[in-house]
């Protein structure tokens, strides 16, 4: 930390492992305030100047916290329920919210099989008996797994896992989730049920594996739990309030329910003491993740997410992004990236007022779902032109303020090319300005073309763009002026159409030129414009 020098900050008040924690440390440019379990009074005043927040679901960053953050552009939740987010109020302010599905999938899973043995067996009961010294076999007679069966409210990434532990125990495995692929039930051997009232008319033991949101709050009510058998079971190790409790506790105290087993619920950390005190219910304070291989892989993970987010890259995990179905495809994630610098390149060059902007892909990009590469377009374009924070949450309704048209188009060639974009801005006086790219190998970006002429220039750092008459000596009198202003060229791209015509320099500097040395510039002979932007 340099003495004068002020910092962001960012604040994690969640638990967290040790590694992510010295990981978040190192890094140099930012403030790092780490009060797990913070009480509200002290969140209040720690927040209202924090860059990012790293939070579990002990914190609950409702829409009053949110206003107090006026700096706040990235919450990261460092698991995967984001309930405690109001995560429509951070997408207005255009805060990004990401989270870690699947690393603590296994931890979840091995946990929720835990809980349903220690309850069918009575394990807890048999422990507390033996270390007050007693000793009865018969009174912890139990039931087997085997040929019982199992319906799994959800199958995403812990529900499929607990169907495969399931089959592993020979149970018979049925499943509710109305957002997957037929062939996924086939796929996991799991039989599909058509809602939640048909799945637990099927089963003995159900368990819950669903987010919460206002579809699956208080999903399992008193209706589902008439359905269910006399004799059964039901485990939650997914979100509290997917279970009615006060539903659950009369089911229970009716005796139709022979046991629960919970690790999330409705009020925490001080759930109903009738429900945790009821001799019919096994009970655990929310661990389903606390194990030292899922904290790691949640830490780095997390540290990842916001490392990228805060460079301005396209995060893996975004939970307010618009429903884009190709965020996971590392084909198109270069391609979004790309057409934000490209967004940026054309905001800075043009010098006209456009009607327009359009893309044009060829390639395997017809085929694909393009609508990350529309939002990094729209967010380098509009970061130009907006005084407001612009991120891939908000990129879209700050571009529809600016009144321009966004238009698609494929370009379909008779012979196979690779894979490449157009972007083309528009004015209502037949102005135009095109530059196209391409990535190779799914990581290498290319700047390809500029208004005809042909480049291969890797799209970071600062460049000027300058278009001349091509004449001998041109070269040398750019680099000249340039050494008058003690400006050092790192690379000088030169192309042209036909020899005598026009031709353009891309000129990667390594320091940005004065407002009066780009004057300068523009008065050497034979140039006709200079433009300086950053990439």
């Amino acid at each position: 930390m340099y003495k004068g020098v002020k910092m962001e900050k960012i604040l994690i008040t969640g638990k967290i492992h040790p590694s992510a924690i010295q990981q978040f440390k190192s890094l140099k440019s930012y403030q790092v305030i780490y009060e797990p379990d913070v009480r509200r009074e002290r969140l209040e005043d720690l927040i209202s100047d924090c860059l990012v927040i790293v939070t579990r679901s002990e914190t609950k960053l409702d829409n009053k916290l949110i206003d107090r953050a006026q700096k706040l552009k990235i919450i990261a939740r460092a698991a995967v329920g984001v309930s405690n987010i109001d995560i429509d109020y951070a997408t207005e302010k255009g805060i990004l919210v990401i989270n870690t599905p699947g690393k603590n999938t296994n931890s979840a899973a091995e946990h929720t099989m835990g809980l349903m043995l220690s309850m069918m067996r009575k394990i807890p009961q048999a422990f507390i008996k033996m270390k007050s010294g007693g000793w009865d076999r018969h009174l912890f007679s139990g039931f087997e797994l085997k040929d019982k069966c199992i319906g799994l409210l959800g199958l995403g990434n812990v529900g499929h896992r607990v169907a495969k532990f399931a089959k592993g125990f020979d149970m018979q495995v049925y499943a509710y989730d109305p957002y997957i692929a037929p062939k996924l039930f086939t796929r996991h051997g799991v039989v599909p049920s058509q809602s939640p009232y048909d799945l637990a008319s099927q089963v003995s033991i159900l368990s819950c594996h669903v987010p919460l949101n206002k579809e699956t709050k208080g999903m399992i009510d008193r209706k589902v739990l008439e359905k269910l058998p006399e004799g059964s079971y039901i485990v939650n190790t997914s979100r509290g309030g997917v279970v009615n409790e006060n539903d659950l506790l009369k089911e229970l105290d009716k005796g139709k329910i022979l046991g629960c087993a919970f690790d999330t619920w409705e009020d925490e950390p001080l759930p109903k003491r009738e429900l945790v005190e009821h001799p019919l219910v096994w009970c655990s304070p929310h661990i389903g993740a606390s194990t030292l291989e899922a904290q790691k892989k949640i830490g780095q993970t997390i540290f990842e997410q916001v490392h990228k987010a805060l460079g301005g890259g396209v995060v893996d995990f975004p939970v307010n992004l618009p429903q884009v179905t190709s965020i996971d495809n590392p084909y198109i994630v270069p391609y979004a990236t790309l057409a934000e610098k490209i967004g940026t390149a054309i905001s800075q060059i043009r010098s006209f007022n456009p009607t327009s902007l359009e893309i044009s892909y060829r390639g395997d990009l017809v085929n694909v779902d393009k609508g990350l590469i529309k939002l990094g377009l729209m967010k380098g374009y509009v970061n130009f032109s907006s005084n407001a924070y612009v991120s891939y949450v908000n990129a879209s309704s700050h571009f529809k303020t600016l009144g321009l048209e966004l238009l698609e188009s494929d370009i379909h060639l008779d012979k196979e090319e690779k894979s490449a974009m157009l972007i083309s801005l528009k004015g209502d006086k037949g102005d135009l300005l095109k530059i196209g790219g391409i990535v190779y190998d799914q990581k290498y970006m290319r700047l390809t073309t500029i208004n005809d002429f042909y480049f291969d220039i890797k799209p970071t750092g600062t460049f000027l763009i300058i278009e001349n008459e091509d004449q001998p000596g041109v070269i040398g009198d750019i680099g000249s002026q340039l050494a008058s202003s003690k400006i050092n060229i790192n690379s000088f791209d030169l192309s042209r159409r036909e020899q005598g015509g026009d031709a353009l320099a891309i000129i990667q500097i390594d320091t940005l030129v004065g407002r009066k040395n780009l004057e300068d510039l523009k008065k050497v002979n034979h140039i006709k414009s200079v433009k300086q932007i950053v990439l």
